[in-house]
């Protein structure tokens, strides 16, 4: 079996999500996906990647993996490459399963659970939809388009969001109030009217339903470390479950201080491709919780890597979920898989939303629990429809 052919997908309207089917000359199709800056990853495939691919085995996928991340410009990165290659990867694994028969969860080692618990990140419908991406200014404030608008929510009404999640099973909530006061200020320092703002939404939870919804603080990397330091201490009282990438992630002793500096977990990051960066981090205690995006940081070949170094430290391990279907598809194939998997993110907004616009299925999430999927590689595939659509884009590298 060889790759005969790779195609690439992409749409204007869900300008973020780039789509990979890697094509074998016995018929068989991988499919695997990336997120954010389509256009650059697509080149990155094609004028690349394609040469060094096509015509080989594609169940040599430790092999290529690290062919792909050898090339001087792919090291230790989130950039075009890492995506790029993530997305081969993802679908490489697809087609490994359905040529084996199996699920993606068995590939990788088979099931360690038989339900893995959820937590809920409150976006919005529209939350990362579209080409901007930018803090506060895709927030959507005040529209609705549906009961899951949980971004509007958690700023406005945050203990109805967690009654409502609470009632359907869901016992943890992400939410991200400091980001207009970071953006506001560059991050630079936080007014006391700014923190007394951004607090409302813990207070909120906490007085409608107690220590019932654990609350985990997303910062998006948007603080410097003084500031950053003085929300942590500021929010303590009210028992976050973590602080999420609360400065920017390429400095593992200014993490290390911070963490030093508060007793609420550190998770650490989406941010960083490959498992390297993870090991300067946690040799310094700087992450309790190891979170990895596999759209992202390599892949499932270097997700299930990060995993296991993880475990090594006796560090739990959370992949993260905020980008396309396909993603969490294969996340949630990562999280059965790792026996140090402590809670798989999710958007309830997403797989209940616009997902389903573009694939055949969803993971079934039921009582605040993601059941393994059941079928051959993902599981998971485009829908017929989104062949057709006018504003797709294709390409093709053949042999």
């Amino acid at each position: 079996m060889r790759i005969i052919s790779i195609e690439t997908l992409r749409t204007e309207e869900f300008a973020n999500v780039l789509w990979v089917r890697v094509h074998t000359d016995v018929g068989v199709i991988g499919l695997g996906e990336t997120f954010y800056g389509a256009g650059a990853v697509e080149a990155q495939i094609h004028d690349t990647f394609a040469g060094r691919l096509l015509g080989r085995n594609p169940l040599h996928i430790e092999a290529i993996h690290r062919d792909m991340l050898n090339l001087p410009m792919a090291q230790s990165s989130t950039g075009v490459e890492y995506r790029a290659a993530s997305a081969i990867d993802i679908a490489l694994w697809d087609l490994f399963g359905k040529v084996c028969h199996q699920p993606v969860h068995q590939m990788l080692g088979g099931l360690c659970r038989d339900k893995q618990r959820i937590y809920n990140t409150c976006a919005g419908y529209k939350y990362v939809r579209s080409t901007n991406i930018k803090p506060v200014s895709n927030w959507n404030l005040g529209v609705s388009d549906g009961p899951y608008e949980d971004l509007d929510g958690f700023m406005n009404r945050a203990d109805a969001v967690a009654e409502s999640l609470l009632e359907s099973g869901i016992s943890a909530m992400k939410i991200w109030p400091f980001d207009p006061a970071a953006q506001e200020n560059q991050g630079l320092f936080i007014s006391a009217e700014q923190m007394k703002k951004a607090i409302q939404p813990f207070e909120k939870i906490r007085k409608a339903v107690g220590d019932k919804m654990e609350i985990m603080v997303e910062f998006h990397s948007l603080w410097n470390l003084p500031t950053a330091m003085k929300i942590a201490k500021a929010l303590e009282p009210y028992k976050p479950t973590w602080y999420e990438d609360p400065i920017r992630m390429n400095s593992p002793q200014a993490l290390a201080e911070y963490a030093r500096s508060t007793d609420v977990w550190v998770c650490a990051s989406e941010t960083l491709g490959s498992r390297y960066p993870y090991k300067d981090m946690l040799d310094r205690d700087a992450m309790h919780v190891v979170m990895a995006d596999l759209c992202w940081t390599g892949g499932l070949t270097e997700g299930r890597k990060i995993a296991a170094m993880a475990e090594t430290y006796h560090r739990p391990f959370a992949p993260h979920d905020c980008i396309g279907p396909v993603g969490f598809a294969a996340a949630v194939h990562m999280s059965f898989s790792q026996p140090n998997t402590l809670i798989q993110e999710s958007v309830r907004a997403f797989y209940k939303g616009w997902y389903n616009e573009l694939v055949t299925n969803m993971p079934v999430i039921m009582d605040g629990y993601v059941y393994p999927m059941e079928g051959e590689g993902l599981c998971i595939d485009l829908l017929p429809a989104v062949y057709h659509r006018p504003d797709l884009t294709v390409r093709r590298s053949n042999v």
